[in-house]
């Protein structure tokens, strides 16, 4: 099986970067008109945890052949009996306008979902073992209109990954550490899964890390309601990383016009509030690392079947509202977003910083406490 990464998903990038620049030139109702659903948002049987017992409902999992999360570049290999246990949430690999939301069966989506995490939640493989769930993800045209379908949608997809994760709760057993990571959708996800399955639980004390990755989390609206502080020290545990990253000259208008016309978590507007951002070279909130810090970044080779390391190529520095400027433009493909926006390479311009964070946070993390009751109880 060709290992390809997420620069080779030539269909899906192009529609993105097609539809960016139709939002610049043309207008959103351009874009609204080819990639919103037409049809009206059609409810669907829930899935529960029981289902996700199935192999099958994982791209990736520990038992699972082929599993697309175990690739490294060279000179790397996954942990033979990693500590952790990671619970990935892979970003939109649906893009069609048939339908609110992807089956769980399309070979199209899937396949596109299992390059993603062959660039993405590789990264992690050497810390945890990774789970990631198939999923009823919403279409990517769900993003771009404020329609009442468009929250359905994300609501569906959202209870398949909560449903997902309560499953691999229960495989993963009641003592091992859990990292948490998603990119754009998945990272939208993985907000409402911080407040609504971890913030205020004891599961927030078995929480390594949070890598919320290609999406605004509002510092002043929305931190505090996630439950875990945002990490300030790069040997920190429990805490949450966010980045957007950007080359010079950045015009994230695209991103602050949405941005700035929502409420946060805490029902006020996010309107000019700052963001968090992580350097994920660093490990640490609003610093700036240069190029020969960085310890590898994922470049495609030229036919673009895989991916080498190369460190000291691209420098990050935390600027302005939060976000994640890497200096001049780097030539990591071909699929950059209007504004120099490198969404789409958040985690391979980090790829081993990403990897060596991983690991420190789980270094740092310390089991929770057991009760008195719960000691004696295990007698």
């Amino acid at each position: 099986m060709a290992r390809k990464f997420l620069y080779v998903v030539a269909a899906l990038i192009a529609l993105v970067i097609a539809a960016a620049i139709a939002y610049r030139y043309y207008g959103a109702e351009l874009l609204r008109a080819a990639l919103v659903p037409s049809e009206r948002f059609q409810a669907q049987r829930g899935i529960t945890a029981a289902s996700y017992a199935e192999p099958r409902m994982w791209i990736a999992r520990p038992d699972l052949p082929g599993n697309p999360a175990l690739w490294t570049p060279a000179g790397f290999s996954p942990a033979e009996a990693p500590k952790a246990a990671v619970f990935f949430i892979h970003p939109t690999s649906y893009i069609g306008r048939d339908h609110w939301n992807a089956t769980l069966t399309d070979p199209e989506t899937n396949a596109r979902a299992a390059i993603f995490l062959r660039g993405q939640a590789s990264a992690f493989n050497e810390a945890g073992d990774i789970w990631a769930p198939r999923y009823r993800q919403a279409t990517f045209g769900a993003f771009l209109t404020s329609a009442a379908d468009a929250n359905r949608a994300l609501g569906l997809a959202y209870r398949d990954v909560a449903a997902a994760f309560d499953a691999f709760l229960a495989q993963v057993g009641p003592d091992r550490p859990i990292i948490l990571a998603g990119h754009s959708q998945g990272a939208l996800h993985l907000t409402r899964l911080l407040r609504e399955k971890v913030a205020g639980t004891p599961l927030a004390r078995r929480i390594v890390a949070a890598y919320v990755v290609g999406w605004p989390i509002s510092k002043t609206t929305d931190l505090a309601a996630l439950g875990l502080p945002q990490c300030e020290r790069s040997d920190q545990a429990g805490c949450i990383l966010s980045w957007q990253s950007f080359a010079e000259p950045a015009d994230p208008s695209l991103i602050l016009d949405t941005y700035d016309k929502t409420r946060g978590f805490d029902g006020n507007p996010r309107k000019d509030t700052p963001m968090v951002c992580t350097n994920p070279i660093t490990g640490t909130a609003d610093a700036a690392a240069p190029a020969e810090a960085n310890l590898g970044t994922l470049y495609p080779s030229a036919d673009l079947t895989t991916a080498t390391l190369q460190p000291g190529k691209v420098p990050a520095a935390c600027q302005g509202r939060g976000l994640l400027i890497i200096g001049a433009p780097p030539d990591v493909g071909n699929y950059v977003l209007p504004g120099n926006n490198y969404h789409v390479y958040d985690y391979s311009l980090f790829w081993a910083n990403v990897r060596a964070d991983a690991g420190r946070r789980l270094a740092a993390w310390t089991p929770p406490r057991k009760s008195r009751r719960a000691r004696v109880s295990r007698r």
